[in-house]
């Protein structure tokens, strides 16, 4: 038989092709299901779900802050936002009517209720944001179609804009921002809840589809120690300091020795917490709460430590005596007195009362850089006072342990007397109210109570260390006495009670290095009564213009604050009381 060879043809050829065509399309085309039904399977899944499952983060109400006597200083109450469907505005008559009856009930101009529904590509837009209930029932009498009312929890502050940054302020989405809304956002806020829907092409949600909801719980309501009535005097007597000597700022932080619990914490400038302004960088800088954010170098003030060291360690006592000669050299830098002074044979008591550079960097060296720098850290310096709120700052000591290639024995001569090193107003305080606590640091206290829907959690006073023996606490407030009287009675007088106290006036450091010409914080320490310590107070007043002296800045508003805060808490008065200043808050 005879064997033939196949031929291919045209047809052969155009046939084959075909043939290949399919099998690759059928190749390309099972890849494909492949990677949409395996290998991106859950993620056309989720997309293919939100087209019609709709699903909604619900919360209820955001939990108050209260001051210590239970009064709001910031709560939460029942707004409403009108709810517009765009599709039944499409017509132009008919949304100029509705928006025009709801512009009426709402104040909100009707062309702007337009703009907003012309604008967005939603199924539903809120037109109207935030009104009361009296506009919400003006809302709902109108009965439009399309038109809803939505709960929206609003942000209110009974106490107004007292203590601005340390409340801090909630975001549109009832959400704490700053300050202690932010901090206490888990507590206050409460749990979140969910609502899940099914819904047509037009995003309404079917009436028999599925639908799971999860209701929110409540936040808590938080008790601070903040109390009203001294906030708002802290604040008065801040802004007064700072009008009559033409400062750039301050802060005043009360504390209540025996438990660290804070009763005021001022600070200028402020922001209105009402209405808060988010423009510019700079606006957003005044919420800020400088009293833990802004380190700065505490000045004369710091004397008080630097005895408190000597004393503790048996090293000296009020009366040891000392030569003054007016300076102190350490080779190239010379130390000498705020006024050039040179006060001859003086006395432990004497530094304090004048003030005397010189006698505080005498003091340091008495106790040596281990014994002086283990009290700075003991008063709480150089670490954060562990307050819990945010953005709160270590402030600086540099020490032979911290930077043994930079320190040298002038750091701590300065540090002495406050410069050199830095620190917040509020380690200030508490360092002040361990000196009228017996000697014990507190940690600071913000929260007394955590009252839940149900259970109330009581937040104890918490110590940190003893810092130095009660004896010598006693020995350096009845110091701090003699002080206090030897200062100008124009200037402090706080009638019916004995104080104690200390001025500082502080350079300001430059950034780019050295200090800010003719530039200072002026502050006041202070504690009354002098024989049981009710409150620490510290006056911080920033770049006075006229004087820079903290007696005359910042002593003034100590003695009013004191005068009053002593009569508000029913403190009996220890010392005879002028008829003639009966009432007098005002001089000096």
């Amino acid at each position: 038989m005879a064997v033939t060879k196949k031929r291919w043809t045209n047809t052969t050829w155009r046939v084959w092709l075909v043939v290949a065509a399919m099998g690759l399309g059928t190749i390309v085309v099972t890849l494909r299901l492949a990677q949409l039904q395996i290998i991106d399977h859950s993620e056309y899944a989720a997309e293919a779900r939100l087209t019609h499952i709709s699903e909604v983060t619900l919360n209820d109400r955001r939990g108050a802050l209260l001051d210590r006597s239970g009064y709001p200083l910031a709560a939460s109450q029942t707004a409403y936002n009108v709810m517009v469907e765009r599709d039944n505005w499409t017509d132009p008559a008919t949304a100029a009517a509705a928006a025009q009856q709801l512009s009426e009930a709402t104040g909100v101009p009707a062309q702007d209720m337009l703009r907003i529904v012309a604008t967005v590509n939603v199924f539903e837009v809120p037109v109207a944001k935030n009104i009361d209930y009296s506009k919400a029932v003006a809302v709902r009498d109108l009965a439009l179609p399309g038109v809803r009312l939505l709960e929206s929890p609003q942000r209110v502050y009974p106490e107004g804009n007292i203590a601005a940054q340390l409340l801090g302020y909630v975001g549109q989405d009832n959400t704490g921002l700053t300050g202690l809304e932010s901090d206490l956002n888990s507590v206050l806020g409460g749990a979140e809840g969910s609502l899940t829907y099914e819904r047509d092409g037009l995003g309404r949600e079917i009436a028999v589809g599925d639908r799971v909801e999860t209701p929110p719980e409540p936040g808590a309501n938080v008790v601070l120690t903040i109390d009203r009535y001294i906030q708002r005097l802290a604040e008065q007597e801040l802004d007064s300091a700072i009008k009559a000597h033409q400062a750039s700022g301050g802060t005043i932080i009360i504390v209540q020795p025996r438990t660290g619990e804070v009763l005021a914490m001022a600070s200028r400038p402020t922001f209105d917490i009402t209405k808060p302004d988010l423009s510019s960088d700079s606006v957003l800088a005044l919420f800020r709460n400088r009293a833990i954010t802004d380190a700065y170098e505490p000045g004369s003030v710091f004397k008080l430590f630097t005895t408190a060291a000597a004393l503790d360690q048996g090293l000296v006592n009020p009366g040891t005596s000392w030569y003054d000669s007016g300076e102190v050299d350490f080779g190239d830098w010379t130390i000498r007195n705020w006024d050039n002074s040179a006060n001859g044979e003086q006395t432990v008591q004497d530094i304090l009362t004048k003030s005397l550079n010189t006698g505080a960097a005498w003091l340091s060296s008495v106790c040596g850089p281990d014994v002086f720098y283990d009290y700075v850290s003991r008063f709480g310096f150089g670490a954060s006072t562990a307050s819990g709120l945010s953005g709160e700052v270590d402030g600086t000591v540099r020490s032979p342990v911290s930077d043994p290639a930079n320190w040298a024995s002038v750091d701590m001569a300065t540090n002495a007397f406050g410069q050199g090193l830095s620190a917040t107003p509020l380690q200030v305080a508490m360092a002040l109210a361990a000196i009228a606590n017996g000697g014990t640091l507190m940690k600071p206290q913000f929260v007394k109570q955590i009252v839940g829907p149900l259970d109330t959690q009581t937040i104890a006073p918490e110590s940190i260390r003893q810092v130095m023996s009660p004896e010598t606490s006693r020995t350096l407030l009845d110091m701090m006495g003699v002080v206090a009287d030897n200062a100008s009675k124009s200037l402090l007088d706080v009638q019916g009670y004995r104080v104690g106290g200390k001025s500082g006036t502080a350079n300001i450091a430059d950034p780019n290095g050295g200090y800010k010409p003719d530039t200072y914080i002026s502050s006041y320490a202070g504690v009354a009564p002098l024989d049981n310590p009710q409150i620490a107070v510290l006056v911080k007043i920033d770049e006075p213009k006229d004087v820079p002296w903290g007696t005359v800045v910042a002593a003034p508003a100590f003695d009013h604050i004191a005068e009053q805060v002593l009569a508000y808490l029913k403190v009996p008065p220890t010392e005879p009381v002028a008829v003639s200043n009966l009432g007098n808050n005002d001089e000096g």
